[in-house]
C-alpha cells in the first residue's frame, strides 16, 4: 500500500506507527491530516484504542473498590470470610494485569503493521476507525 506523506512531513508509515506509542501524534495527525486516509485510520485508531483501554481500566478499579468494600465489611462481620474477599480482589489485579498486557501487545502490534504499511484493524475499534475515515 502507498502511505505517501504526512500532514506532519513524515513518511505516512513512520506517522502512523508512531501514532500508536505516542498519543499526541496521533490527535496531531488526526486533525491536520486531510489526504493521507492510511495515516488518518491508524490515527483514528490509535486514539480509540487508548479510550477503550482507559473504559476498561476504570471498570477495574470500580470493581476493586466494590471487592475492597465487601471485603472490609466481610473482615468485620467475620474473621473467614475476609479471605475468600481478598482472593478475588486479586484475582481482579490479575485481571487488570492481563488486560494491560492484552493492550500493551495489540498496541505494538498495530504499530509494527502501520510501519509495514499494512492497514491492520484492531479488535473492537478497527472497523470504527475504518468506517469514520473513509
Amino acid at each position: 500500500m502507498d502511505t505517501g506523506k504526512s500532514a506532519l512531513g513524515l513518511d505516512g508509515n513512520l506517522a502512523a506507527a508512531l501514532g500508536y506509542p505516542i498519543g499526541i501524534i496521533a490527535i496531531i495527525c488526526l486533525i491536520m491530516e486531510k489526504e493521507n486516509r492510511f495515516v488518518k485510520f491508524h490515527a483514528l485508531q490509535s486514539i480509540l484504542w487508548f479510550a477503550v483501554y482507559i473504559v476498561v481500566i476504570i471498570a477495574l478499579v470500580i470493581l476493586g473498590v466494590i471487592i475492597g468494600i465487601l471485603g472490609m465489611a466481610a473482615s468485620a462481620a467475620s474473621s473467614s470470610a475476609g479471605a475468600g474477599v481478598g482472593i478475588i480482589g486479586m484475582l481482579v489485579w490479575l485481571l487488570w494485569l492481563v488486560v494491560f498486557l492484552g493492550w500493551l501487545i495489540m498496541l505494538i502490534m498495530a504499530a509494527v503493521k502501520a510501519y509495514g504499511g499494512i492497514e491492520y484493524k484492531l479488535p473492537i475499534v478497527g472497523n470504527m476507525a475504518e468506517k469514520w475515515t473513509k
